[in-house]
């Protein structure tokens, strides 16, 4: 028994409907870690493979692979549901279920999921244990995966069951693998009760309830109550020649590079960008009129295609680091020679004996890749060495510009500085990218995707909106909005800006327009650098293309509006006033163009 009255009784509660063969309350420490990995490879399966098997150690130190079954390889949005109680919160922009069926269901669903298995006891913080904006929570689950891999992700320890203490106040995230049948996979959400409760999916977002569950969805509620902004957003630190760091948020879709961008190897001389997180940042109000960001996080759940020496050299330093154990790497191709994990656009040659995702022999057929397209890797941000100084700062670190990107082959221009708090607002509430393998969905599809936050929100999006805009109120020193799109095509389908490392020269001008060192032009979607203050120096873009990259055509523009206004039109009277006024703005600029 331990002291924490009310954990000991949810705990009970869950284990009487879970009926698992035995509980075991996790401490988080490396010890115990070791003997998770032993038992994920010796004692539990999926699909009859084990949970871990152990990779080449020489050249992964503390790595080891998992595959997942079959049909639980991306975050199911379909089945991702948010229970206020009233549908009118929830918004258009989530599935919702009333609070009292959705228990009744899962209860069901439950209701003796966990026998013959462990189920294990997960006390972890987000964010750092001193920081006035962390948050206590504890996870059960049935998997070793989900235990290890929170680890990882997040600060597991007994001292979280201290802070805790009598109270009731602590985030609940019941999950289970259950059966893994994909009709009888949920993932609910209930803002009031801070209670996430999954069942019938192990894939890390679906699982890792820590993550995108409380991380974003409910702690984007609690920041609309408690006056916070909980958002999908990278943190870094941008130094200068000078070594002065001006530190930015950047939201993307996933699978944009985000992780690349977090850990970015600058190409431009004196230049350097510090690591504080890739995936989330919780935003709150300094008492010196600032914003200062936090990464709740301590892991790093990337996607491993495209992930390279080439496109992300701090990621593969990092995925071989030894500080913290283990490394997982979920549904990438195994060569089978070296027993070392592979996907595609990992640097090299392609091996000869591959084994695909699904454990069957590959040998580099057209059609099919060999590690899935959303194939991960999950690893401590302590490995980074990029690791900012700052990362363990409770009081986070202050933000000069929130910087909103997307993945757009036309239209949108490769950085464009917002008039102010409220245009930037709804640039970002305007927001698209075409779709990608993160989410079970048609890849290459325009979705509207505001702030990065579509899948993410936990309640009606046009009251973000409005969060947003007052938040902006109450900061005396608000940090610049720009947008950025590094996946422009020319005319033959190429990309034409180079991306990856090069990117440092877009955050250099916003850097440089943040520290007022350099102007900028007026133009009907924004403020765009001028061209000599853009560092192209030895990139071997011509002028033609580089113009390209900011092309206006106001004729194109058309549907894009008509798109806008569909999307924002959802949102009825919940749509702030001010949004409506800036759509309308931006029509009449692009009319008079």
């Amino acid at each position: 028994m331990v002291k924490n009255k009310k954990v000991q009784q949810w705990v009970n509660e869950t284990a009487n409907m879970c009926k698992p063969d035995k509980i075991v309350w996790c401490d988080g420490s490396e010890e115990e870690a070791r003997k998770l990995i032993e038992i994920g490879m010796k004692e539990e399966k999926i699909e009859n493979n084990p949970i871990f098997q152990e990779l080449n150690q020489k050249n992964w130190p503390n790595a080891y692979y998992h595959r997942s079954h079959p049909t639980d390889v991306a975050r199911t949005e379909h089945l991702t549901y948010v229970c206020h109680p009233d549908k009118e919160i929830a918004g258009p922009n989530n599935n919702w279920m009333d609070p009292k069926e959705a228990k009744e269901l899962l209860t069901k669903l439950s209701d003796g999921c966990m026998r013959g298995k462990t189920m294990y006891v997960l006390p972890y913080m987000m964010g750092h244990p001193d920081s006035p904006y962390a948050k206590a929570c504890i996870q059960i689950t049935d998997v070793s995966y989900v235990a290890i891999s929170m680890r990882i992700m997040t600060r597991m320890s007994n001292e979280v069951l201290e802070k805790i203490g009598d109270s009731d106040n602590f985030v609940k995230g019941l999950h289970s693998v259950g059966d893994f049948d994909p009709d009888k996979r949920f993932i609910m959400h209930f803002p009031d009760e801070h209670l996430v409760w999954s069942i019938g999916s192990g894939y890390g977002g679906n699982a890792l309830l820590g993550k995108k569950c409380f991380s974003l969805r409910i702690a984007s509620w609690l920041g609309y109550q408690e006056g916070w902004l909980a958002e999908h957003m990278v943190i870094v630190g941008i130094e200068d020649p000078k070594g002065k760091i001006t530190y930015v948020t950047v939201a993307m879709p996933s699978a944009c590079g985000k992780t690349n961008l977090a850990m970015l190897e600058s190409t431009l001389p004196g230049y350097k960008v510090w690591t504080l997180g890739d995936d989330i940042a919780w935003l709150n109000i300094g008492s010196d009129g600032r914003l200062y960001a936090i990464n709740p996080e301590t892991g790093l759940f990337g996607v491993a295609p495209g992930t390279s020496m080439k496109t992300n050299p701090n990621m593969l330093k990092t995925l071989k680091g030894e500080k913290f154990y283990p490394t997982l790497f979920t549904n990438t191709a195994l060569n089978t020679d070296t027993n070392e994990p592979w996907w595609e656009g990992l640097d090299g040659p392609v091996p000869k004996n591959l084994i695909d995702w699904q454990g069957k022999s590959w040998n580099s057929p057209q059609d099919t890749k060999a590690a899935h397209p959303n194939s991960r890797f999950t690893v401590s941000i302590y490995n980074s060495p990029a690791l900012s100084k700052e990362f363990d700062n409770p009081k986070g670190v202050p933000i000069s510009a929130i910087i909103l990107g997307g993945k757009r082959t036309q239209l949108i221009p490769l950085v464009v500085e917002t008039f102010n708090w409220q245009h930037g607002v709804f640039m970002g509430a305007r927001a698209g990218s075409e779709t990608t393998a993160a989410a079970i969905h048609k890849v290459g599809v325009l979705r509207r995707d505001p702030m990065a936050m579509l899948p993410f929100c936990g309640y009606n999006m046009g009251d973000y909106f409005r969060h947003w805009l007052n938040i902006g109120k109450k900061l005396t020193h608000p940090p610049k909005i720009f947008t950025v799109n590094w996946f422009r095509v020319d005319d033959n389908g190429g990309f034409i800006w180079p991306g990856f490392g090069e990117n440092i020269r877009v955050l250099k001008w916003i850097v440089d327009r943040v520290n007022n060192n350099v102007s900028a032009k007026s133009t009907p979607l924004g403020l765009f650098p001028n061209l000599k203050d853009l560092n192209c120096e030895g990139l071997n873009i011509p002028q033609d293309k580089l113009e390209k990259l900011f092309e206006i055509k106001p004729q194109e523009w058309q549907a894009e509006l008509e798109d806008i206004k569909k999307f924002l039109d959802q949102f009825g009277n919940r749509l702030p006033l001010e949004i409506r006024q800036e759509f309308e703005k931006l029509a009449d600029r692009l009319k008079t163009k």
